[in-house]
């Protein structure tokens, strides 16, 4: 079924997609070592604040634990700026090299960690490149893919995301501590060596003024034969729309302006995409994920609280994998629509379930060693199907080419504060006011991101990113 699925006039793996599919695959091992980090804490942060099973000389308190939580966002904020002012600076290619060095760097102070001070360096380290991943490689996705598939590509950014976080799930429940690192500090290095084969992407290097570099960067991801008059023609149809793009950006002028964000297209594309990354955050997955172990504790639910987070992790991969099979098919705004409602209502769900083992006295033991499970495995299944991977494919159809880079930056940064902010608040808020109105708080969020999308976000599916249309 998957074979006949991606051998369709549209699948990503006929021949001329071969080069696109094979550097989409390459680049987004670094999501997955990322993926691994994030993972690594949901069921670590538990065993930190047990004085019988932290793995260290020290325990963290709760006050502690949330700010191991939120410094992986302080740390994506830097990696958010950072990456958005080398992108054009230096080129997409080095940028994907230097997303290797923060990420060495988190197993490092991991594992030679004798305070709680070198736990929050090494999440701020693994901040800085999971910052870095969604400014970066969305943008060398976007410029090297074809409208056709663009989307399911694009999507591997989730999908392997989500299988780096099972990953790190399994590792830290299972694997003794200092194992980890050794295990996983390799895969950088495989990372950086694998792009090595591939190179800097047409757009930027047409940017630069390097022309035939650029027509060689095209033929190679494109998997140019010329075998009929008809590729040849293709190709030169192809080329031609790409410097015409790149002309007329230069002919607003080489330096963007501040005049350039102020555009009536530039201010409404800038406005859906905070708004979009306001609505993925607070809807509470995230969040979710982060504290997965300590929220199954709190809810006592008779499997082991790190036997469910594993089960969700697996339901991520499952939902990620059907947004990419279906966001080329359905569209972008079909599915953060059904993403966004079905979200919400499962969140509602569990507060209320929450809500009813918390504050009542009705007997759930019918219930409890399945329901939260499910409920939760509802709510992460669904946001990663359109909620969760979809914004990052939107924000990058919607802006114009000449402020991408940096409004993408500007999104995501965005993103890594709004993250920061509800990585820190959630511990607190919920031992403050309970699971129930935690639960509720976010599904609220997502009764407002049903509204918005549904009246705002257009819809992007087949539009060329390479291409100013504005008149």
């Amino acid at each position: 079924m998957l074979f006949n699925f991606c051998n369709r006039p549209e699948g990503v793996f006929r021949s001329e997609f071969r080069k696109q599919l094979l550097a989409t695959l390459s680049v987004t091992i670094i999501t997955f070592c990322n993926g691994i980090g994030i993972g690594w804490f949901a069921p670590m942060l538990t065993k930190f604040q047990s004085p019988t099973e932290s793995p260290l000389d020290f325990t963290a308190s709760v006050e502690e634990g949330s700010w191991l939580g939120a410094f992986v966002c302080a740390g994506g904020f830097a990696g958010n700026i950072i990456f958005g002012v080398l992108l054009d600076l230096i080129g997409r290619k080095p940028c994907i090299y230097l997303l290797a060095i923060p990420h060495m760097s988190l197993w490092l102070l991991v594992y030679f960690a004798p305070s709680i001070e070198y736990l929050y360096a090494a999440r701020f380290a693994s901040g800085i490149t999971g910052g870095g991943t969604y400014v970066v490689i969305p943008i060398f996705l976007g410029e090297i893919l074809d409208p056709t598939i663009r989307g399911r590509l694009t999507s591997m950014f989730t999908l392997t995301l989500n299988i780096g976080m099972m990953t790190g799930y399994v590792l830290s429940s299972y694997v003794p501590y200092h194992i980890i690192p050794i295990a996983v500090i390799l895969l950088p290095l495989l990372f950086v060596l694998l792009e090595t084969f591939f190179p800097e992407t047409p757009p930027y290097l047409l940017h630069c003024g390097k022309e035939a570099q650029a027509e060689l960067s095209l033929k190679f991801y494109m998997n140019y034969k010329a075998s009929s008059k008809l590729d040849i023609e293709q190709f030169n149809i192809k080329f031609t729309e790409l410097k015409s793009a790149a002309k007329h950006q230069k002919s607003q002028t080489d330096a963007v302006t501040i005049r350039d964000f102020f555009t009536k297209r530039a201010l409404k594309a800038i406005s859906i995409g905070m708004t979009l990354m306001f609505i993925n955050i607070f809807t509470g997955s995230f969040a979710l994920l982060s504290y997965m172990s300590t929220i199954f504790v709190a809810i006592k639910t008779q499997i082991h609280p790190d036997t469910n987070t594993i089960i969700i992790g697996v339901v991520q991969i499952v939902g990620s994998y059907i947004a990419i099979s279906l966001v080329d098919r359905y569209g972008r705004k079909i599915l953060l629509l059904i993403s966004t409602a079905t979200t919400g209502a499962c969140l509602a769900s569990f507060g209320m379930y929450a809500f009813l083992a918390e504050e009542t006295s009705v007997d759930l033991s019918a219930y409890h060693s399945w329901l939260p499970l499910v409920l939760m495995a509802l709510i992460i299944f669904t946001a990663n199907v359109g909620l969760i991977p979809v914004p990052a494919v939107v924000l990058v159809e919607i802006l114009p080419p000449k402020i991408r880079s940096k409004a993408v930056s500007f999104c995501v940064t965005l993103l890594s504060l709004f993250a920061f902010f509800m990585l820190k608040v959630f511990p607190p808020f919920m031992h403050a006011f309970g699971l129930s109105a935690t639960m509720w708080a976010c599904a609220s969020f997502a009764a407002f991101g049903l509204l918005f999308i549904t009246v705002c976000v257009p819809e992007t599916k087949g539009k060329s990113v390479n291409v100013d249309d504005e008149k």
